[in-house]
C-alpha cells in the first residue's frame, strides 16, 4: 500500500553489535601422536553448521556459525589436526519482512561474519604448527537451500513412516 502512495518502503537495515568466539578448540594430533611430516599434503573435510536465537532485546538475535575442520592423511589412516570453532555475531536488525527473517538471519548474518572466522581458522592453524589454513568461500545461500530441501525431505519421510 505505501508504493501505491509513492512513499518507499523502509530499507532493510542490518548493524552488528558484537561479534566473538564462542568455542575453540585446536588438536594438533600429528604431533602428539609422532607423526613425520611424509604426506605433506593433507586431505581436509569442513563442516559448517548454522545456529540464530532471538535476545531479549527487541530486534536483536544470534547468530552462530559452528565450524569443524578435520585434517587427515590423504590415505585417511591418520588424523593430522582437529579445529572446532562456534563464532557469533549479535545483530541488530531492521524492517525484514517476518516470511524474510529466517533466510536473512541465515545467509546475510554468517556472509558479514564469515572473513572474520576465516582469519580466525588461519591463525589457528598457523599457530598451531601448520601452514595457514584459508578456507574457500562459503556459499550461504546454497548451505540454506540444502537444509530446507534436507528438512522437507526428512518431514516427508516422518509422514510416509506414519
Amino acid at each position: 500500500m505505501a508504493e501505491e502512495n509513492g512513499a518507499v518502503p523502509p530499507q532493510p537495515r542490518m548493524q552488528i553489535l558484537a561479534q566473538f568466539i564462542k568455542d575453540l578448540s585446536f588438536e594438533n594430533i600429528a604431533s602428539q601422536k609422532g607423526l613425520g611430516d611424509g604426506d605433506t599434503t593433507p586431505d581436509i573435510q569442513v563442516q559448517v553448521n548454522l545456529d540464530a536465537k532471538k535476545r531479549s532485546v527487541e530486534d536483536q538475535y544470534d547468530v552462530t556459525t559452528k565450524l569443524e575442520v578435520n585434517a587427515k592423511t590423504k590415505d585417511g589412516s591418520n588424523a593430522i589436526f582437529l579445529l572446532e570453532l562456534e563464532y557469533t555475531g549479535v545483530f541488530q536488525i531492521d524492517n525484514v519482512p517476518e516470511e524474510q527473517l529466517h533466510p536473512f538471519l541465515m545467509i546475510e548474518c554468517p556472509r558479514m561474519l564469515f572473513p572474520f572466522l576465516r582469519r580466525i581458522v588461519s591463525d589457528v592453524t598457523r599457530d598451531g604448527g601448520f601452514p595457514p589454513l584459508n578456507l574457500e568461500n562459503i556459499d550461504f545461500l546454497a548451505l540454506y537451500r540444502n537444509e530446507l530441501a534436507r528438512r522437507a525431505q526428512a518431514e516427508g519421510g516422518a509422514t510416509a513412516d506414519a
